[in-house]
């Protein structure tokens, strides 16, 4: 390789199922790597398997990079280069390299096999150090079906050869299949690229990421209303760590630091719960318009999901989408919440149980007297567009008759809960006439 040539690199997915978050983390080193590097990016869907390969997983995979930002450079098709790998197959052939076999049992009558030379293989990987193998194992290795249906370790070798790929960065799981392709490579005359084989995702008992720990479709992570940087950000400190305490990252920041030396060897666990915590980190690196903007676009799809109302008063709200968003790890969240009657104390008057107001051992005549002074204070304040314009006016009267005493029925009253937004936040969504109208209500009922 001459150091004017440029590298390649390549995530080649095959269209058989929803983009799986393991196979993004693969796809991020590879688009890291090729930013960081001024490298050349290419998507290729192997989809030479017509019975499983289906439309949908291939708009899936499109519209899964679309969504996180992973943009490409090139984008291929195996079930368009069929002509290409005709030629190779025809070459080694003739070569002598590969043959027509007559198959004695099995679905078909004769297959094309690699004549496999017998010897031992050694590569360098970058994170595995050396790896070596044996061949003889492998025996003569089915490379195609007949010459117009390649096998994926022919197809592979062919399309890394014509689209110049330099750096070979895949899961583990590939690891099996380098020695095949090595020896197919080294059949055509081809130079070798470099590989790298990253650890795989694990569940937390340390097996094979599945459904049985909850979501693995990238799809079903959009759906729910996580930030693709806040993916982006998780997913590629699972087996890479740049160094240093901090963990949040923007994806611009992740490309200036990445460096495929640094990946680790061993699996990385995969945590839902820590996922979620990158993703509420992320909340908070948005802006405002951005905050409001893509809580919006989340809610508007999940609409029927809400009690009628709730959408409209939170698109209403400011007070109410930053209260929100100051709670939420996940948007999904706000859903979960909303079914659970959080947030019925905004649409309705809430029922108040006369036990509840009281804080703690104060008298109920106290309580009283409390509740009569935040009506008046409350009575004259001009403004509730604010959450801080309703503290402002009661924290020095509560401050002096005791936070507890007075805040405590206030949030009671007004949400009929001792667990709710803080009675601020209610009073600014509900506005000057159902604040004092409740209040008033909650006085009576003591």
């Amino acid at each position: 390789m001459t150091k004017e040539q440029q590298n390649v690199v390549r995530f080649a997915p095959s269209p058989t199922g929803p983009l799986h978050i393991g196979s993004v983390r693969t796809a991020l080193f590879n688009f890291l790597y090729a930013r960081k590097n001024s490298a050349k990016f290419i998507l290729r869907l192997e989809d030479t398997d017509t019975e499983r390969s289906k439309r949908e997983f291939e708009e899936d995979i499109l519209s899964g990079f679309e969504w996180l930002g992973i943009y490409y450079d090139e984008l291929y098709k195996q079930s368009e280069r069929t002509e290409i790998y005709q030629e190779y197959i025809k070459k080694l052939i003739d070569s002598g390299c590969a043959y027509v076999s007559e198959e004695p049992s099995g679905e078909r009558q004769s297959v094309i096999r690699f004549k496999n030379p017998n010897k031992s293989i050694r590569f360098e990987d970058i994170i595995r150090g050396e790896v070596s193998f044996d061949t003889t194992e492998l025996g003569d290795f089915v490379i195609a079906k007949s010459e117009n249906e390649p096998l994926y370790n022919l197809a592979v070798v062919v399309d890394d050869k014509e689209m110049g790929v330099t750096h070979i960065i895949r899961g583990e799981d590939h690891i099996s299949n380098t020695p095949r392709q090595i020896l197919i490579l080294e059949a055509l005359g081809v130079e070798r690229p470099f590989y790298a084989h990253i650890p795989m995702i694990l569940a937390p008992d340390r097996s094979k990421m599945s459904k049985r720990y909850g979501t693995v479709s990238i799809t079903e992570y959009q759906k729910q209303g996580f930030l693709p940087e806040a993916i982006l950000n998780y997913l590629a400190l699972l087996g890479w760590n740049p160094g240093g305490e901090k963990e949040v990252f923007k994806t611009e920041e992740l490309i200036d630091l990445f460096d495929i030396n640094r990946v680790q060897k061993g699996g990385a666990i995969f945590s839902t719960e820590k996922l979620r915590w990158f993703n509420s980190e992320h909340i908070k690196l948005l802006s405002k318009e951005e905050r409001d903007t893509k809580l919006m676009n989340f809610l508007k799809s999940r609409k029927n999901d809400l009690p009628e109302g709730l959408y409209e008063l939170i698109q209403e709200s400011e007070s109410l989408r930053e209260a929100i968003c100051e709670r939420t790890e996940v948007f999904e969240d706000v859903i979960g919440l909303a079914s659970e009657g959080e947030y019925d104390y905004l649409l309705s008057s809430p029922e108040i149980d006369p036990e509840k107001i009281n804080w703690k051992d104060t008298p109920s005549e106290q309580t009283r007297s409390h509740l009569d002074k935040l009506i008046d204070l409350l009575e004259s304040l001009d403004s509730y567009e604010k959450p801080e314009f309703i503290k402002n006016a009661v924290w020095e009267y509560a401050t002096e008759k005791g936070r507890g005493e007075v805040l405590w029925p206030m949030r009671v009253a007004l949400s009929g809960k001792e667990q709710s937004l803080d009675p601020f936040t209610i009073a600014s969504v509900l506005g000057k006439l159902k604040t004092v109208e409740r209040l008033k209500k909650a006085k009576k009922n003591i």
